[in-house]
């Protein structure tokens, strides 16, 4: 093929140049399929090694949720835990184990961003391209643990990093995205689907757009196209029968 492109890469080319299509169109064809097969996973841990668990609860922090986990660097992760307003104020100045590095957006609740050395559990969902929906501690060092994997082979490899480390775990539920034909084409639905349970329409917004999309590995100008398309989809159907 002349100057080396292949025949798919030349097709796109082609249109995007010749016909202007819109670049999100292009990434939707080209786009890696990454997430084609996700689930949806609620787990019991008995995880001992929780920094944000072991230094919190002695400042009378009996019932922690943390709703976002990020590497900031190979040895610390950071930690967005969601708490009231008279909370943050005790955790302003967090033992010297934890670090304060900026408050959450949040209407609702207010939350703030602590960093620590990550745990076996929190390394491992993020070494496996998962993305935590949220973490809530119960009795003692048990925390239940809600996030999204891309696949079923990312959650053999996550349960069983935990067990060879010696962790105790419970799995509580997983469900795996099913789709279903209606209205929707599947990748619309699969978005929807993975928005939906990572809580982006829930308020406040526990992902929003640039967020979910850098985790899908999309662009956010992608994501906003697929979701409005999928939307209009699902307006038209619903608004059919009106004359």
């Amino acid at each position: 093929m002349q100057n080396g492109f292949p025949r798919l890469n030349f097709f796109l080319f082609v249109i995007q140049n010749r016909l202007k299509i819109q670049e999100p169109f292009v990434q939707m064809v080209g786009m890696k399929d990454h997430w084609s097969k996700p689930y949806h996973v609620v787990l019991e841990v008995e995880n001992r090694q929780c920094a944000i668990l072991k230094r919190l609860t002695p400042l009378g922090l009996s019932h922690i949720k943390v709703i976002d986990i990020r590497s900031s660097s190979p040895k610390s992760v950071k930690h967005l835990v969601e708490l009231d307003s008279e909370e943050v104020k005790r955790v302003k100045n967090p033992p010297a184990e934890l670090k304060a590095i900026g408050e959450g957006a949040g209407e609702a609740k207010s939350s703030i961003w602590l960093e620590s050395q990550g745990c076996g559990v929190c390394n491992t969902i993020l070494s496996c391209d998962a993305f935590l929906v949220s973490g809530k501690s119960l009795e003692g060092c048990t925390i239940m643990y809600s996030f999204m994997v891309p696949s079923f082979e990312a959650f053999k490899k996550i349960i069983a990093s935990m067990r060879e480390a010696g962790l105790k775990v419970n799995v509580l539920k997983m469900g795996k995205f099913e789709p279903k034909a209606g209205v929707l084409t599947e990748k619309q639905e699969r978005i929807f689907w993975l928005a939906l349970k990572g809580g982006f329409f829930d308020y406040p917004r526990k992902i929003d757009t640039v967020e979910l999309a850098a985790k899908l590995g999309i662009s956010p100008s992608t994501l906003s196209e697929i979701t409005r398309r999928g939307m209009r989809r699902l307006l038209e159907s619903y608004f059919k029968n009106e004359t």
